[in-house]
């Protein structure tokens, strides 16, 4: 695994072995921040289920300010720190070894991305449905394109579906009133 674009072009990332977690795919990383590219400058990024923190590396490489890391896996959050070092982004994180829904309610960020492990499938409705009830700018979920996921949670609304391959990104905008 490695960093698509942006400072951090091509550096090696260290993953988490087993299937407790979904790495995002490279080329679907690469899909996602060509899309966000107008959007990620300066903006708080938040990677929950952040596996190996690949997502929010990313983020953090092509100019994001910060980027705030959720993940409860103790062997995945020692792997995101050893990544963060790696690159001296550190100082650019806030990693937390939570539940999503327990620290939901406190994160503030721009753009919100998810992506829960296949064991934790259950967690894209409630997540979405909190996350509507005071929603961010921009929340985009990674999902198998089998998993139709609601096209309004809340105040949020699907404005767009991109598929590649077994994965599918559904970005989600608040909706106007």
């Amino acid at each position: 695994m490695r960093v698509i674009g942006g400072e951090f072009r091509s550096r090696s990332l260290k993953s988490v072995p087993g299937p407790d977690t979904r790495p995002t795919p490279d080329r679907l990383r690469e899909s996602l921040f060509n899309i966000l590219a107008p959007r990620i400058k300066g903006v708080v990024f938040a990677d929950l289920y952040a596996g190996t923190g690949a997502v929010g590396i990313e983020a953090l490489s092509r100019g994001a300010s910060r980027a705030i890391f959720v993940e409860q896996s103790r062997e995945a959050i020692r792997v995101i720190r050893e990544n963060l070092a790696a690159l001296h982004l550190t100082a650019r994180a806030q990693l937390s070894q939570s539940s999503v829904r327990a620290l939901l309610p406190k994160i503030q960020a721009g753009i919100v991305f998810l992506d829960p492990p296949y064991a934790l499938e259950a967690e894209y409705a409630p997540v979405l449905e909190l996350l509507g009830q005071q929603p961010p700018p921009l929340v985009i979920v990674q999902h198998d394109p089998r998993l139709k996921l609601e096209e309004v949670c809340s105040l949020l609304r699907c404005t767009r579906i991109v598929k590649q391959g077994s994965n599918c990104l559904s970005f989600y905008e608040p909706e106007r009133l």
